[in-house]
């Protein structure tokens, strides 16, 4: 393609964090532009996030559905190719509906939508349009990650036994939404986030994480959520046993009441002839573990590790990579897709971020693990399909 795509963002105005963070990824590369978007729910704000960002004032909206309205009648010389949506959840569904049936490409943030009928009826209309949908689990876009998975893939590590993977954090250790902090505000709104707190917010990324690398799918989990600030309306702590789909056992623990832990998303798997380990808070770093000889510490960037990992790498060893690299590996990939579709040609059958059908098997699995815990950490089958 001999320009960049352009693209809007619903949602991500002044007091938003991971709007930010969005805009960051999609500019890494230089391969995007934002020339559009509907900032916040109050148009005034909308305006205002708008003009910080040095945007075209007429293509700044007070709502989506205007939005999705003007920019579908505008020309084609400056159409949209996609959309980024990054609302509160209960946001999620309606606008990715309308720009999908409005012919635009989406990129949406994690969860995909408040519930799991919701995430059903937005795959349906994924298939329906053609149009590619990106869910941004964006820890799946680090290339120690890409490195863990290869060597799953490979058999380095044998049948899987056991997975145990982990994402406490602190933050909310007291009740800070009551202070009107944006961020834990609608994070414990049930309204907003759906029916679980925690394992909504962090606790699908530990499990998508883990699906990501080993491949496995539960067939079967125990949880005990549980909501130790007191006043606050969903859960803070969540503790879960799994089983998958062909034998392997896994331990979830995510926790937002840890007090002192920043962001420590954490993976280890064991399998019958070695294992592996990987911490978000040192991304460039995998550890390989074995019986019969001393473990092995793999870095990013150096010429033993995978041509995957070395596809998603940035910048030479000793230099350090992350939280926003990882994200703009998620919408380099995104970009190949949204670039071939809109030249209409067929998307290319390597793509590597995650879909629809992450987005609902992340809320099937949000949805088993409450009601296993409404019925007192009973152990319930996750659906399939």
């Amino acid at each position: 393609m001999n320009r960049k795509l352009r693209f809007g963002m619903i949602g991500g105005g002044r007091g938003a964090f991971i709007g930010a963070v969005h805009r960051l990824a999609a500019v890494m590369d230089g391969r995007a532009e934002l020339v559009a978007g509907a900032f916040s729910s109050d148009a005034a704000r909308s305006r205002d996030s708008g003009a910080d960002l040095g945007l075209d004032p007429a293509r700044v909206y007070g709502s989506y559905a205007e939005m999705a309205h003007a920019e579908a009648a505008g020309p084609a010389a400056s159409r949209l190719d996609f959309v980024v949506i990054v609302t509160p959840n209960h946001q999620h569904f309606a606008p990715a509906k309308l720009f999908l049936e409005a012919g635009f490409n989406v990129v949406c943030d994690k969860p995909v939508t408040l519930n799991l009928a919701e995430a059903k009826k937005l795959r349906a209309i994924v298939r329906r349009t053609g149009k590619v949908f990106v869910l941004t689990h964006n820890y799946t876009g680090n290339a120690m990650v890409k490195q863990a998975r290869d060597l799953v893939r490979e058999g380095k590590l044998g049948p899987i036994r056991k997975v145990v993977v982990e994402y406490p954090q602190g933050w909310l250790s007291t009740r800070l939404e009551a202070t009107g902090q944006k961020q834990a505000d609608w994070r414990t709104d049930p309204k907003r986030s759906g029916a679980a707190g925690c394992l909504g917010d962090i606790g699908t990324h530990a499990e998508n994480l883990a699906r990501y690398i080993t491949g496995l799918r539960i067939a079967e989990l125990c949880a005990d959520l549980t909501t130790f600030v007191k006043g606050r309306r969903l859960d803070d702590d969540g503790n879960l046993l799994l089983r998958y789909v062909g034998g392997a056992k896994g331990v979830l623990h995510c926790s937002q009441i840890a007090v002192g832990e920043e962001n420590n998303l954490n993976i280890r798997v064991y399998g019958e002839k070695a294992s592996l380990e990987w911490h978000q808070e040192h991304p460039n770093e995998l550890v390989v573990k074995y019986p019969d000889r001393p473990r092995e510490t793999w870095r990013r960037g150096n010429g033993y590790v995978s041509e995957t990992a070395k596809k998603f790498t940035r910048v030479p060893f000793g230099h350090p990579e992350g939280y926003l690299e990882a994200f703009g590996n998620i919408y380099q990939e995104a970009f190949r897709a949204i670039e071939a579709e809109v030249a209409g040609r067929p998307l290319p059958k390597d793509l590597d971020f995650p879909t629809i059908d992450d987005g609902v098997d992340g809320m099937r699995f949000i949805e088993t693990a409450v009601k296993s815990a409404k019925r007192g950490a009973k152990w319930v089958k996750l659906p399939q399909g």
